[in-house]
Order: C-alpha cells, then sequence, then structure tokens
C-alpha cells in the first residue's frame, strides 16, 4: 500500500498558518468581561459635610466641614490658627497638642465634628507676647526650644499635665495609682513623653515645668 503523500510547506508558511488559525479562534470566542473600571471620585457636592460650632480661645465659630476633617486641619486651614503644627499628622510627635474640653489632645488624631459644641483652646489662646502665659514665660527663661517648632504643642501639654498631677490622675511611673502624684521629674517626664523635641530640650523643658508647678504650688 503506497504512503499518503503530504504537502511540504516551509516553517515560515507553518507559522503563518498557525498565527492565523489562533487569530480566528479567538475572533469566534466570546469576549471576556472588561476589568472593573477604577471608581470614579467623588465631586465636591457627593462629599457629606456638616455644620460644627467650635469655641476657640473664648470666640465662636461655625463651620461648614468635610467631615472626615482634622481638628488640626479645622484650625489651621479654616480658622487661620497655625501655632497649632502639623508634625508627623499620625499622633507620634505631639506638635499639634491642643486643650479641648480642659484636657491635652492631639489634635491630628481627631475629627474637627467630634468636638461640636467643644472649648477649644491653642498656643494663640494660652497668651501673647505682650501677656504671656506663665508657662510660655517660663520656656523662654529657660530657653525650653531651640527651631521652636514643637514648642507650642510642648507648652500646651506642659499646661495639661500640671492640671492632670492637680486633679490627681496616675501615670506610667506613679507608684501608688490611689495616691496623690508627685511632682517629679520621673512623673514630668513620662507625662511629657508624647512631645518629642528633635532638637533635645527636654532637659531645659522640665526645668521649665517645675518652675511653673512651684510658683503655683
Amino acid at each position: 500500500m503506497d504512503s499518503p503523500t503530504f504537502p511540504l510547506i516551509s516553517r515560515r508558511e507553518a507559522l503563518i498558518a498557525g498565527a492565523a488559525a489562533a487569530a480566528a479562534a479567538s475572533a469566534s470566542a466570546p469576549a471576556a468581561a472588561a476589568p472593573n473600571a477604577p471608581p470614579v471620585a467623588a465631586s465636591d457636592a457627593a462629599v457629606p459635610r456638616m455644620k460644627t460650632a467650635l469655641t476657640v480661645n473664648g470666640q465662636a465659630h461655625s463651620l461648614d466641614l468635610d467631615t472626615r476633617t482634622t481638628l488640626l486641619d479645622a484650625l489651621r486651614e479654616h480658622l487661620n490658627l497655625t501655632g497649632t503644627k502639623k508634625g508627623c499628622d499620625h499622633g507620634q510627635c505631639g506638635a499639634c497638642t491642643v486643650i479641648a474640653d480642659g484636657r491635652r489632645i492631639n489634635a491630628c488624631l481627631t475629627l474637627a465634628v467630634m468636638h461640636d459644641g467643644a472649648q477649644i483652646t491653642t498656643i494663640e489662646g494660652l497668651g501673647t507676647p505682650q501677656n504671656m502665659h506663665p508657662m510660655q514665660s517660663a520656656f523662654v527663661k529657660h530657653d525650653g526650644y531651640q527651631c521652636g517648632y514643637c514648642t507650642p504643642g510642648q507648652i500646651c501639654s506642659a499646661v495639661g499635665v500640671l492640671d492632670e498631677i492637680k486633679r490627681g490622675v496616675p501615670s506610667h511611673v506613679s507608684g501608688d495609682l490611689t495616691a496623690r502624684p508627685m511632682l517629679s521629674a520621673d512623673e514630668l517626664r513620662e507625662r511629657m513623653s508624647g512631645n518629642i523635641c528633635r532638637c533635645g530640650a527636654y532637659s531645659n523643658i522640665v526645668d521649665a515645668i517645675t518652675e511653673v508647678a512651684g510658683g503655683r504650688s
């Protein structure tokens, strides 16, 4: 029986034929689902907003805010109170410390709308160059700063620290949680540990706080 004969084709012709067959199969197959398009950014009109009342440094303000606005940004961008500094924006440096309803907080870690009706005190509300708060005067006297960037937060925090000690709030280094906290360097350093001074003026800061505490006592 004779062997069947096949037409001889070149390698080039074989590749062309294969490519044509693949293209034909692809054209006949159902189209694959297109990947999801990236979400369209919400317009300003779609951003949730809320009217928020804040009393800052004794002055009442009514703000219409994006609900995602931090208290820090509300103070700096909406009320132009730039004494409160934006450092790490993650609650790690303390440069944004303000006093809210009598308690020191990191303004970068809380939303402004969460403080509707609150009393907020910033560095501008503690004192002025002509009439400084005792803590501000002590920082100047003891050279409790170098570059000064963290100083507003340091001072607001220091004022809050002395109020905590006065109210008997213990810290992590308090020996007896039921006893009145002692005004010691260890207590002050622990309570101020959330405020970072990149210039390293810590010992002078402790001296300034100690002087003010002594004057009050």
